[in-house]
């Protein structure tokens, strides 16, 4: 980058700090309860850098465990207050809340560009899913139905209702740092429950920025004091947060390893969770299908986000009829793809998040290598410029290859031939995770048997559309190692409460069910 251009792009980046009130090189507090931040927490500082230079943006303040429990009793003190209130009250805060990243879209997005790495058009993208989980949040509000059971017992009446569920805590990952856990506070606010947030600590600006949204918005109303913020480091804050009975709810996105963690924290304590790890996602391209759709479809969940989506196409199953000519066409695809600055309009991939990235993309590429695998296009670490730049690499893999089987987090293709539907089915199923996966074909046949029960086995299952993307109201996550929870839509409300099923009696009988007698004078 030239001294001219690096200037233009330093007065860029100081433009889009100063729009949350945050300077280039200070120090800021990432620990927020009661409605404010905390000025000194005790936990040690982190640098966040710009993934595109490598450059320090700024040093954050991060919570120690006694932040941690403090947050969360300010949080559980809320919460006795917030389920009180009315869910359609509920509800307008969040509406509320809505408004203001409609407001501050741009500057949301330019911030995420900045300090994730994803493009503009992607960061603009991922707020709006937080304004469209808003607005069905508010809809939600007004239709937290039970159900009337019709009772064998005479003047009997059967009920469920729903009731808030406590404290939940979520856990976010850096690569939707402002959707995901949208997905889950928007909703989580309107059943009555508060909120203890701990965001990945590479995103750590983008999360004060929407705290702040948060406590400007809410201020002078119900929702003042119902959602905290505990930047820190995993070991320290993420366990207390596992730990603490008050929590009841904690809602993860990450790894599976990150689940399992938390999964074996909760099973002392009997605690909740909702889980989105890992996803090993496939598109299956069958000789009849669309080319120039799936082509489409395929690039970009493999190039989006520089390949750290949890739906980013990772395995492309072709049936063999097709496979050369839609592997030349893939290969020059992956020529045009522009890599460089993400706050620039004309680019299609920006940077990785860290240097560790950077590394593991490296060591991916070699265990495929020693596997047998082979590299056909992509592969190289772009070392003329600063940041973390990669090339999107494809690779022959074969079905029997271990490292097919794990999810590397970056821009690599394994590429698989088979000879049949049925085939690329198993192939589909045959990983540990199951999120996202993709049938392209014309045939009605071939897609309903995709999507019959001997089809995929994944919570998202798609024909004529990639693995990437989701719209909000459709409940979104997977199965086997990524998880088994819902977010975003359907009924996925009823993971952030606590259901009760009631009898009333109105008789003067006391009539047993199932005909049990029981006489008593």
């Amino acid at each position: 980058m030239s001294t001219e251009l690096a200037s233009d792009r330093g007065l860029r980046v100081e433009e889009i700090l100063r729009a949350f009130d945050l300077r280039l090189g200070s120090s800021t507090s990432g620990v927020a309860y009661g409605g404010s931040f905390i000025a000194k927490p005790s936990g040690a500082p982190v640098e966040t850098r710009d993934p595109s230079t490598g450059e320090v943006l700024a040093h954050v303040l991060t919570a120690g465990e006694d932040e941690c429990k403090r947050a969360v009793a300010e949080a559980h003190k809320a919460f006795l207050e917030w389920r009180l209130v009315p869910a359609p009250h509920r509800g307008e805060v969040v509406r509320r809340l809505g408004e203001g990243f409609r407001e501050r879209k741009e500057d949301l997005a330019r911030l995420i560009s900045l300090e994730n790495g994803k493009i503009l058009s992607e960061a603009r993208g991922e707020i709006q899913e937080v304004i469209d989980i808003c607005d069905l949040a508010v809809g939600q509000s007004r239709q937290l139905f039970g159900r009337e059971i019709a009772s064998e017992r005479r003047d009997h009446r059967l009920v469920e209702q729903w009731h808030p569920l406590g404290v939940v805590g979520i856990i976010s990952a850096f690569n939707f740092p402002v959707a995901v856990p949208g997905w889950g506070w928007a909703i989580a606010l309107v059943c009555g429950d508060t909120i203890v947030w701990k965001p990945s600590s590479l995103t750590p600006l983008i999360s004060i920025a929407v705290q702040k949204i948060i406590h400007d918005v809410t201020a002078g109303t119900e929702g003042e004091r119902v959602f905290g913020l505990i930047i820190g480091r995993g070991g320290a804050v993420g366990e207390a947060l596992l730990a603490d009975e008050r929590v009841a709810l904690i809602q993860a996105t990450g790894s599976c390893a990150l689940g399992d963690r938390v999964s074996a924290a909760l099973a002392k304590r009997s605690g909740r969770a909702i889980l989105e790890l890992g996803g090993n996602n496939a598109a299956i391209v069958l000789d009849d299908a669309d080319l120039k759709l799936a082509l489409r479809a395929v690039a970009f969940g493999t190039v989006g986000t520089a390949g750290q989506r949890c739906t980013t196409t990772r395995r492309l199953i072709l049936q063999r009829g097709i496979a050369a000519g839609f592997l030349d066409q893939l290969q020059a695809a992956y020529r045009t793809v522009h890599i460089g600055d993400p706050l620039d309009d004309k680019t299609l991939m920006g940077p990785l998040i860290s240097s560790e990235a950077v590394d593991d993309y490296r060591k991916g590429l070699a265990e495929i290598k020693r596997q047998g695998g082979k590299l056909l296009a992509g592969g190289a670490v772009l070392e003329d410029r600063g940041g973390y730049f990669v090339e999107p690499a494809i690779v022959r893999s074969t079905k029997d290859m271990p490292i097919v089987r794990d999810e590397i987090f970056a821009p690599i293709l394994h590429v698989i031939e088979v000879d049949s539907l049925e085939e690329a089915i198993e192939v589909n199923n045959a990983v540990p995770q199951g999120l996202s996966s993709s049938l392209f074909t014309t045939s009605l046949a071939a897609a309903e048997k995709w999507l019959s029960a001997v089809g995929s086995d994944c919570g998202l299952a798609n024909v004529n559309v990639g693995t990437s993307g989701a719209e909000i109201g459709g409940a979104f996550g997977g199965e086997k190692a990524t998880g088994g929870g819902r977010q975003a839509g359907s009924d996925a409300w009823k993971g952030y409460m606590r259901r009760q099923t009631c009898t009333i009696n109105y008789g003067h009988e006391l009539p047993l069910a199932q005909g049990v007698s029981f006489p008593v004078d």
